[in-house]
């Protein structure tokens, strides 16, 4: 637990602090190569644990700080003191307002960049994945009423190939947002095709966009191998421990009734609440049963079964489940700039669909959800981290262009309207929108932090 804690924060650190390194970085090359002054280039905020000063004429100062959540270019303001003879001109303010929007531009613009890279060294790695195969559908569900049946294999979605699992969960969410109907394409046995629409009905759109909940309300899964129940773990002092599991048990039977894998006796158990349920275990080469009094909870107002073990085992995927994609340095550059493209589409529309109220704002994550996915992410190896970079990249970019004043978009909209009125915005305006941005910018961090929690107790 100890180890995964601490690989979950190093991993959301080294993100945090190489994103924002190119962030910053993206906004001093711009600033120094336009002719602007930059007194501090900061990694991080707070004490300066690391500080030295450049060789240029400018002497800039590095910093490299104890709080990495964010950085800072600072450059030379005229509002701050009198101009020291040679830097006239080389102040923010009195640089052109086309200068200092792309000054502003060129943050985010590396951020894209650097997905793009990413996703270049990620499909040069190689991308493993799984292919879409439908398995359980579920009786009466909008899956079901579309036509779509288990083994079959989804093609394409509304119109756009897709290869793998991935692809094909990232489509029908995108149509699912757009409109409400996914349009599918399915292969069927013998070689042919199908065309079939999930039609989700408008009530039940947003709820389907909150994480985790789309498979589960659209009633449908993707094709797994018999995973066996296996015993990793137990709860001291719950019903499974007391009445004599170990871990390592496999659990073959319930009442004598066989159990074909981990999901049919966790479903077992789940409708037994306050009975007893006889298991059959193997343990040691032979069977031995076990009377276990399965504990009732209620979850959403419905009692359910739970004997306090946690059960799980290997899933082993056929080769022929499998993908993988490599390319060459050259043949890389157009995936990952669709990539690229594909993502950030994805995250502008998801935003603005939140705010029209279309999307849940439960897919709003604060740093201890975006530091769960980076230590997974990690033990997953060098592709998987570098993919999750590239994704947290573009909404690092993203969310630096919107219009709110404490941010990059903000202040290149300070620009275009001193570009509109031939000077300047009052120094008071720019006070108050920037307070104004940051009480919106709190907000938002307050409301993340909210869903990180809900989330860790949910």
């Amino acid at each position: 637990m100890m180890g995964t804690v601490f690989t979950s924060v190093l991993a959301f650190v080294v993100a945090i602090g190489v994103l924002v390194a190119v962030h910053e970085f993206g906004h001093f090359w711009v600033a120094r190569r336009l002719g602007f002054k930059v007194l501090r280039f900061s990694i991080g905020f707070g004490r300066p644990l690391l500080k030295w000063t450049g060789r240029s004429p400018d002497r800039t100062e590095y910093v490299i700080a104890a709080i990495p959540l964010g950085g800072y270019v600072k450059m030379l303001d005229s509002r701050e003191g009198p101009v020291e003879p040679g830097d006239e001109g080389r102040a923010f303010q009195d640089r052109p307002p086309l200068a200092r929007i792309a000054v502003l531009l060129a943050g985010p613009g590396f951020n894209f960049l650097f997905a793009l890279v990413a996703f270049w060294l990620v499909f040069m790695h190689g991308v493993p994945g799984l292919k879409p195969v439908i398995g359980e559908v579920r009786v009466g569900s909008i899956a079901e009423q579309a036509g779509l049946r288990p083994e079959d294999t989804v093609l394409s979605v509304a119109g756009r190939p897709v290869a793998t699992r991935e692809g094909a969960l990232l489509g029908i969410l995108d149509a699912l947002v757009d409109g409400g109907n996914v349009p599918l394409v399915v292969s069927v046995e013998g070689g042919g095709e199908r065309s079939l629409t999930l039609a989700v009905p408008p009530e039940r759109r947003r709820d389907l966009t909150e994480p985790g909940a789309l498979l589960g309300g659209l009633g449908f899964g993707f094709w797994l191998p018999r995973q066996p129940a296996l015993v990793e773990a137990l709860t001291e002092g719950g019903p499974a421990a007391v009445a004599g599991l170990e871990v390592g048990d496999e659990v073959v039977a319930v009442d004598g009734e066989p159990v074909g894998d981990f999901p049919a006796f966790v479903e077992r158990i789940r409708l037994r609440p306050g009975q007893d349920a006889l298991l059959t275990v193997r343990r040691d080469g032979g069977e031995r049963d076990l009377r276990v009094a399965v504990a009732a909870e209620s979850v959403d107002g419905v009692l359910v079964g739970r004997i306090g073990v946690t059960v799980g085992g290997n899933l082993r995927f056929p080769d022929d489940m499998r993908t993988f994609e490599r390319y060459g340095p050259f043949a890389a550059v157009a995936p990952a700039a669709g990539e690229t493209w594909s993502k950030t589409v994805l995250t502008v529309k998801f935003l603005w669909r939140m705010v029209t109220g279309d999307v849940s704002t439960k897919n709003i994550s604060g740093p201890i959800n975006i530091a769960q996915y980076a230590g997974l992410s990690a033990l997953g190896g060098i592709g998987y981290f570098l993919g999750f970079l590239a994704l947290v990249s573009i909404s690092l970019g993203v969310l630096n262009l919107l219009p709110i004043p404490i941010l990059d978009g903000g202040q290149v909209l300070y620009q275009l309207a001193e570009i509109v009125k031939g000077r300047p915005l009052s120094e008071e305006m720019q006070v108050a929108g920037q307070k104004a941005g940051v009480v919106l910018l709190v907000a938002l961090m307050g409301f993340a932090f909210y869903n990180d929690i809900a989330r860790l107790i949910g």
